[in-house]
């Protein structure tokens, strides 16, 4: 994606400043200008998955892999009715786990992953769920994504930036980061957004991605971070003639 702006006027929008490898916006410290202004848009907003325990939200985050939340959340209520804890969900077939997920897509890889996971919790963790990011990376089905989720909205702890689709694309739209690999995003964001903001940045973040700031029309009018964005990647409007 590029992110120059040649040719045309520009506006205060387009004023660049770079630090590092990241472009960042016109006023210095956008990130944490970014990071306010979404908490004061969005003061309630939250993990969309359903859970009770972060044993709950471990497993409905492996499952949203190329899943909406809200079909995450209609199969999760089934899953954990008869396999509420670890054991047992270590305990089930393949063919049990599968015939209920079956919905949300890659049924066959995701039960596998959380039979393995549930699994590796019995033998390492005693059935619990680790509250370190190294524990939880090391458990079949659990990347970096899903380990910061858990942290985050399970247990409190500011262990990244959840970096999804609507994360990625907004962060790069802003000028945030430049990067489309999730990693590479989460240090650049890391850098930018205040520790203290780094749980809920990403909630408030695809609130906004769903509401305002959409990928092919974007409601740039009117948007609260409408002077901090850089519109990387953004067509202009089309004039009426």
């Amino acid at each position: 994606m590029n992110s120059s702006n040649r040719g045309g006027k520009r506006g205060p929008q387009a004023a660049v400043k770079r630090v590092g490898r990241t472009a960042v916006g016109h006023e210095p410290g956008s990130g944490a200008a970014v990071a306010r202004r979404l908490a004061r848009g969005y003061p309630r907003a939250h993990c969309s998955l359903n859970f009770s325990s972060p044993f709950q939200l471990l497993i409905a985050t492996i499952l949203s892999a190329q899943c909406t939340d809200n079909r995450v959340n209609t199969v999760t209520v089934n899953l954990f009715g008869r396999w509420p804890t670890a054991a047992a969900l270590a305990a089930a077939t393949q063919a049990e786990v599968e015939s209920v997920i079956r919905s949300t897509g890659f049924f066959r890889a995701k039960a596998k992953n959380i039979r393995g996971c549930c699994a590796a919790l019995m033998e390492r963790h005693g059935g619990e769920v680790p509250r370190t990011l190294e524990e939880l990376v090391r458990l079949p089905g659990v990347g970096r994504k899903t380990a910061n989720v858990v942290l985050g909205s399970g247990f409190g702890l500011p262990s990244g930036v959840v970096v999804d689709t609507h994360v990625g694309r907004i962060s790069r739209r802003l000028g945030l980061t430049r990067h489309a690999d999730a990693v590479r995003a989460e240090r650049d964001l890391i850098k930018a957004i205040p520790k203290s903001h780094w749980i809920a940045f990403s909630h408030r973040l695809i609130e906004h991605g769903r509401t305002v700031c959409m990928a092919r029309r974007p409601r740039c009018e009117g948007c609260l971070l409408a002077d901090l964005c850089q519109r990387v990647g953004v067509q202009p409007a089309k004039q009426n003639r």
